[in-house]
């Protein structure tokens, strides 16, 4: 039997790098002491997702200065994955000897599409390697006014000490052609990364693992809307308090059967954990398996464009 601890780490973001990754350190090295071997984090979890296009008047207004200049705080604040950024994230993986998936905005620093941000899930390998990168292929709604759009070089499962794991961002788990792309590339843990995950997102969620038969590991933060930046009026039909929760997390830890070992919670800052035991899914395939037995590549067959776009 191979039994795998992990970690769903669900708590509030923070715009600023250098205290979005002492936080980051703190709270995967809690994971790690309390014997996770794989300790995942939300989409965007640094520098935290732009919520403010949803809750906020005027944000998407053409040649908007408080919007402007709040995109150049988030960009200065995004990942630069080759960069000094990128290598203090590959540190905390290796320091802690776990694998860690951390959800991000990256900032291109260099060459072609320099300046571009985009929306991005990241896994190191507990020797601080960078195992996969994955680039949201669609930025959904107003997220098209941050970010570009991404490929499919990371849409695969990759190898590490704990199976193969991979992930995808928010809305693209209704692409049932990247679904299938993941589920050929042999997942045995799927990391499902939302800003938050309210109903919607969980059915999404347990329909991913059990059609992929896989483990997934459902990844929210939570924001209060006192933390929206300054400058901007919200609309009143969406936010009545500062007190309010703008993003109200849904961590959660599915089963290859669809059913949850660990359940959603919502609205507060929290650590998940479960001990996954993979030959479970060997078991559920038995009845299911969409690359195997139940498949049909006589008649059905998926073509995938690899490598990094420009």
């Amino acid at each position: 039997m191979t039994v795998t601890r992990v970690a769903v780490v669900q708590g509030e973001s923070d715009g600023d790098f250098g205290a979005a990754l002492a936080r980051t350190r703190t709270l995967a090295a809690d994971a790690a002491a309390r014997g996770a071997q794989l300790v995942v984090f939300p989409e965007t979890w640094i520098p935290g997702y732009p919520v403010w296009f949803d809750v906020c008047r005027d944000t998407g207004l053409w040649d908007h200065a408080p919007t402007k200049a709040l995109h150049a705080r988030y960009a200065e604040a995004s990942v630069d994955v080759a960069g000094a950024e990128g290598r203090a994230l590959s540190e905390v993986a290796r320091s802690l000897a776990i694998t860690l998936v951390i959800g991000v905005s990256e900032r291109v620093t260099s060459g072609p599409g320099r300046g571009t941000l985009y929306n991005s899930l990241l896994t190191y390998g507990p020797d601080g390697s960078l195992l996969n990168h994955h680039r949201k292929l669609m930025p959904t709604h107003t997220e098209r006014l941050v970010w570009g759009q991404g490929d499919a070089d990371g849409v695969r499962a990759a190898d590490t000490p704990v199976g193969r794991v991979g992930g995808l961002v928010c809305w693209e788990h209704w692409m049932p052609l990247a679904r299938q792309a993941l589920h050929e590339s042999g997942e045995d843990i799927h990391v499902a990364a939302w800003p938050g995950a309210h109903e919607r997102n969980q059915i999404a969620s347990r329909q991913y693992a059990f059609e992929g038969r896989c483990f997934v590991l459902v990844a929210a933060s939570v924001m209060r809307a006192s933390s929206l930046p300054p400058g901007f009026e919200v609309d009143p039909a969406r936010v009545r308090s500062p007190d309010q929760w703008v993003i109200g997390g849904g961590s959660a830890i599915i089963g290859p059967d669809g059913f949850y070992l660990a359940e959603p919670v919502f609205n507060e800052s929290t650590t998940l954990f479960a001990d996954l035991d993979l030959a479970r899914i060997r078991q559920e395939q038995m009845s299911l398996d969409v690359t195997g037995h139940y498949s049909r590549p006589d008649v059905l067959t998926l073509h995938v464009t690899r490598g990094r776009r420009s």
